[in-house]
């Protein structure tokens, strides 16, 4: 199993890394997030996320029990301490709830990663949509005004010659 949190793990920091930078990589990300989300998927990756945690509550529950049966023995010297087995078993599920808890923790920024993205692109459209409205009523406005001026002096030069 803690073969499979690094896998995991090592393919959430990739996805993560590629929504940071603008690069190539970063549409298919997106792109695949977008297919992700769309149909059952929610409802797999919650599903998937639920049994995640519970797995997790299991492992510090496990370290937990770990501990208070380490407080109630004493060694010879009137010690508490652990056994190496007892050692073993907190390191490793030690070892699983962090990788849990870090695959969960980044499951959640890619999540806000991918709606930070979709946003900029979305808030970018926009902008240029707003910026290439200003800019034909700029020079719809100047068109206006220098065709206005043209009339007035036409009208000044008629007056003239009258």
């Amino acid at each position: 199993m803690i073969q499979l949190l690094f896998t995991v793990l090592a393919a959430e920091v990739a996805v993560a890394a590629t929504l940071l930078f603008k690069t190539p990589l970063r549409k298919l990300a997106v792109l695949a997030l977008d297919r992700l989300k769309r149909g059952r998927g929610p409802v797999m990756v919650r599903t998937v996320a639920a049994t995640v945690l519970v797995v997790l509550a299991s492992s510090l529950h496990s370290m937990a029990q770990i501990r208070g049966r380490a407080e109630g023995e004493l060694d010879g010297a009137g010690v508490v301490g652990l056994t190496p087995t007892d050692q073993v078993l907190l390191a490793r599920h030690l070892l699983e709830a962090s990788l849990m808890g870090y695959s969960l923790f980044l499951a959640l920024v890619i999540d806000r990663l991918h709606n930070y993205v979709k946003e900029i692109r979305r808030l970018k459209k926009n902008l240029e949509a707003v910026s290439k409205q200003n800019k034909t009523m700029l020079e719809k406005a100047t068109r206006g005004k220098s065709e206005e001026s043209e009339g007035d002096h036409d009208i000044s030069n008629n007056k003239k010659h009258i």
